[in-house]
């Protein structure tokens, strides 16, 4: 447990995993460049002690390695996640009377901490600045790509309160600021927030807000956990549960809401369903590509609060692997025993980051009649966030779920293409930019468990991997591994992915291959940047084929940007990328970065 930000930032560096950037550095590109570099070479959080024209300091990498995020959680190790949920949800009064009462005592201290606190004085509301005095330009605000429309706010605390019920909600979305007391709310479909909003509408409100910087780092995790819909549950209590005390909530000045008593800032304000949206985006997000312009609804600040010397923190999201995916690790790990009790040939799952989350999870499962693994699969799509999930990849409780690439290989030993790949529809993340429709698209289920004789029984396959491969003017690049196939391709007219894949797989290269993936010609053929890039790019629907090669059936993804002429009416996002300049600016400062 760490009561507030400040004191996780001293934890760090008695660890040795905090360093301080004293010179002065722009929140326009430049930290994101740095951190960037640091997150995907695991190297420690940051602390920006100066940063032009702002009033405060930026600390980024806060959840930046598996270790770290599990520091910041108050445990060992991720796992651990999983094993306090275990015992808690043992906590069962059963029939037993007073013995059966008696016996839950000693796992009562589980609970301790559950419930919040309201205080009088929170350090939060050390300065209050209220109407004119509001400035969020003093803020920190990074711009965090070279595509994005404004800097945005990456790490907020949401707090809302549903209009009918009062029930609270804690989440994160981000937030571009529009002029010095506004931004915009990037509340998507299917949030909690969205539905406050709507209510409020409905019943002719605004509806007040709070957002919250800062605090215990365990706050700021549970702000991005899918919580299940517990009535007088929210995610203050599953703060609470995970750091063992009670988060303390003071009363905002401005609005009718709870606020973190030891966060660094609180916006407050209020969102006006009648208001006209505004323009939000694009937005270097956490796909690896930008988020098109869209309508989201303004918020309108009218306090900020603050400590005195307030550490403004933030994270930057992008191609994979970022923090966020640690984050997402954390999550895993502890819906991993309510999703057993639902499913309870589930042995474990694992969401790599090469999909982003929601494009691929793996899953581990103790199969035992014939079928089983699409039972689980169906089973996972119905609950909450994972009903965006597109690809499912089901293997036998044996086979690890990680790291993914690994998974994927021994799951095709067992997959005959065509007999054990299932294709669906369902609602898909309205991030998905590849999906036929807004937030609807194609779901992919590949049963890679061995198979019993109702099941048609094993085929014999022997992986392959070849060394010299076809020469095809269109494939730009070629490489394989055991059973599987990576080609890149200058796309320039429909249908182009797939007449190659023809061409590719009549040649003997195509024996012992059981998938092939096609991608854009700006791809390393790397496992995670292949998969991360086809895995973005296809509805499975659409871009999944089982073709004919010489030695049997290939599953064939077109991972592809897709054209108009193929169907895509929406606009297709451009990758992100930093600026050549910018990436030249921090090499060159590097040493008097002090890193």
């Amino acid at each position: 447990m760490f009561r507030n930000l400040r004191a996780y930032l001293e934890a760090l560096e008695r660890r040795g995993e905090l360093r301080r950037v004293r010179v002065p550095v722009s929140s326009e590109l430049e930290i994101t460049e740095i951190a960037d570099r640091m997150v995907k070479g695991g190297g420690p959080a940051l602390l920006f002690e100066q940063v032009v024209g702002k009033d405060f300091p930026v600390a980024i990498g806060l959840f930046g390695t598996r270790e770290r995020t599990a520091f910041a959680l108050g445990v060992k190790d991720l796992d651990e996640l999983a094993r306090k949920v275990e015992v808690l949800l043992e906590l069962k009064p059963g029939t037993g009377g007073l013995s059966a009462l008696l016996g839950l005592l000693p796992k009562l201290p589980l609970l301790k901490g559950f419930f919040p606190r309201r205080v009088a004085k929170a350090p939060v509301q050390e300065v209050v600045l209220r109407g004119e005095e509001v400035d969020l330009s003093r803020l920190p605000v990074l711009k965090c790509w070279p595509q994005d429309a404004g800097p945005f706010l990456t790490l907020p605390l949401v707090i809302t309160k549903d209009p009918e019920t009062g029930e609270l909600n804690l989440g994160m979305y981000r937030m571009q600021v529009l002029d010095r007391r506004s931004t915009a709310m990037h509340w998507q479909l299917h949030k909690v927030g969205r539905r406050h909003l709507e209510k409020a509408k409905r019943l002719g409100k605004r509806l007040e807000v709070a957002v919250a910087l800062g605090g215990d780092p365990v706050l700021t995790y549970a702000a991005t956990a899918p919580l299940p819909p517990l009535p007088g549950v929210s995610e203050f209590h599953l703060a609470g549960f995970l750091r063992g005390a009670p988060i303390e909530l003071a009363r905002g000045v401005t609005v009718d809401l709870p606020v973190p008593a030891e966060a660094e800032f609180v916006l407050e304000g209020y969102v006006d369903p009648e208001e006209p949206p505004v323009v939000e985006g694009p937005f270097g997000d956490h796909t690896g590509f930008y988020t098109l312009p869209d309508l989201y609804p303004r918020f309108h600040v009218t306090a900020i609060t603050h400590r005195r010397r307030a550490v403004y923190p933030a994270t930057i999201v992008g191609m994979p692997p970022m923090e966020d995916a640690y984050l997402i690790e954390a999550s895993e790990r502890l819906f991993l025993p309510p999703l057993r009790l639902i499913l309870p040939e589930v042995a474990d799952y694992h969401m790599p980051p090469e999909g982003i989350a929601h494009n691929w999870v793996n899953v581990a499962m103790r199969k035992e009649y014939p079928g089983q693994a699409y039972k689980a699969a169906y089973g996972m799509l119905g609950l909450g966030q994972m009903m965006f999930a597109k690809v499912i990849v089901a293997v036998d409780a044996d086979v690890p779920v990680k790291p993914g690439f690994a998974t994927l290989l021994k799951a095709l030993e067992h997959t005959l293409p065509g007999r054990d790949t299932l294709l669906l529809r369902g609602p898909i993340d309205v991030l998905d930019h590849s999906a036929r429709a807004f937030a609807f698209g194609g779901k992919l289920l590949l049963d890679g468990t061995r198979k019993l004789p109702e099941e048609g029984g094993e085929v014999p396959f022997t992986p392959r991997a070849h060394a010299e491969l076809p020469g095809d003017p269109e494939a730009l690049a070629q490489r394989q591994w055991p059973g599987v196939w990576g080609v890149a391709l200058r796309k320039e007219r429909p249908g182009q992915a797939f007449c190659l894949a023809e061409r590719l797989l009549r040649t003997p290269q195509s024996e012992g291959i059981r998938l092939l993936l096609l991608a854009d010609h700006d791809t390393a053929l790397t496992p995670e940047e292949l998969l991360w890039a086809v895995l973005n790019n296809i509805d499975p629907e659409r871009d999944a084929r089982v073709m004919e090669g010489v030695a049997g059936p290939v599953l064939v993804l077109d991972g592809t940007r897709k054209l108009p002429e193929e169907g895509f009416q929406r606009g297709w996002p451009q990758r992100i990328l930093m600026d050549e300049e910018v990436k030249a600016r921090v090499a060159a400062r590097w040493e008097a970065y002090g890193l």
